[in-house]
């Protein structure tokens, strides 16, 4: 398949007014109690976790994350400014070579241990809802200055320990256009989500997770480098797709790609518009940089796309985002 272009839809663009109606629209705060941490996590039922372990039909687990390690996305060059986030620093604070040399005997058992050290959001992760802030507020209207140096007080990431774990249904966009992968600056529309989940004989709804892939991962991945791809232009969810996922209930989306909407934003008054409203103001939890090719394939296989997803954050306290290794069971 080749390379779809789209031409540049002037209905698409976003204004900082937009961004403000969108606020009062879609504000979520208080939905769920004066005190709740997880925002559209709630959505998903003990109902909707028994019904999503009878989609397991033949026992096939497939990971949906990058492996985390130097050669990870965070090394692309890119022209816009780093957020400070590089590729996992991994090393041993004891190995093989040690118990070898007998330095090891002392202690009655050879063995091996190691460290890794790295941003939570270099690799595949979730984006936790304290991570963007509306003005000076985060989810549920709590003041933003409740993330502090010492981490959020507020919708820390360890309240999702035993979330996102449900339905899992996949929208692959890039097969639906009949592309490998959508160009940088496409903006996939409420239109297209629809006809996609259409063809693909699958509805997204109240609790699922859903995940949306543009096959740029597999794009930087064929050319050998990750060039562009940490903040730089992608395809990506247009800034109308909010409502879209208002109105299904999910209670989570990611992409395969660094921010999830498309880049350029369309936006020239703000930075990441949906990002302003998707996280503080919906209390929506965004997943990024999914590995999304191999389910793409088993999915297209069998023409189903509806699966078990089990992918919690890590429970640390305080964090806002997590990185993670979620899967789909098929």
């Amino acid at each position: 398949m080749k390379q779809q272009q789209q031409e540049l839809n002037p209905t698409l663009k976003v204004t900082r007014k937009d961004v403000e109606a969108a606020a009062k629209r879609l504000k979520n705060w208080g939905k769920w109690g004066p005190e709740d941490h997880i925002g559209t996590m709630n959505y998903t039922q003990p109902a909707d976790i028994v019904r999503a372990a009878g989609l397991v039909r033949k026992g096939q687990v497939i990971s949906l994350a990058l492996n985390y390690d130097s050669k990870g996305p965070q090394g692309g060059k890119t022209k816009f400014p780093p957020v400070g986030r590089f590729n996992p620093v991994h090393t041993m604070l004891r190995t093989g070579t040690d118990a070898y040399s007998g330095v090891l005997d002392k202690r009655g058992i050879r063995s091996a241990d190691d460290i890794v050290l790295f941003p939570l959001q270099a690799g595949t992760h979730w984006d936790g809802l304290g991570h963007i802030f509306y003005e000076n507020n985060m989810w549920n209207g709590y003041d933003c200055r409740s993330v502090s140096s010492f981490g959020a007080e507020k919708a820390g990431i360890e309240h999702a320990k035993e979330k996102m774990v449900g339905r899992g249904v996949l929208l692959d966009i890039a097969r639906h256009q009949g592309v490998d992968w959508l160009p940088e600056g496409f903006a996939i529309t409420n239109d297209m989500l629809d006809h996609c989940a259409k063809a693909q004989n699958v509805e997204v709804g109240r609790g699922d997770h859903l995940l949306i892939r543009t096959g740029q991962m597999e794009e930087k991945l064929a050319a050998g480098n990750w060039d562009g791809y940490p903040g730089g232009d992608a395809p990506g969810l247009a800034f109308e797709t909010l409502d879209w996922l208002q109105d299904k209930q999910v209670a989570a989306v990611a992409t395969d790609t660094w921010g999830v909407e498309v880049r350029p934003n369309n936006c020239d008054d703000v930075n990441q518009p949906w990002h302003w409203i998707c996280i503080p103001i919906m209390g929506l939890t965004m997943g990024e940089i999914f590995k999304l090719d191999e389910l793409a394939k088993a999915c297209l296989g069998d023409k189903v796309y509806d699966f078990m997803f089990v992918g919690p954050a890590l429970p640390i306290t305080g964090a806002v985002g997590s990185p993670i290794n979620p899967v789909a069971i098929r």
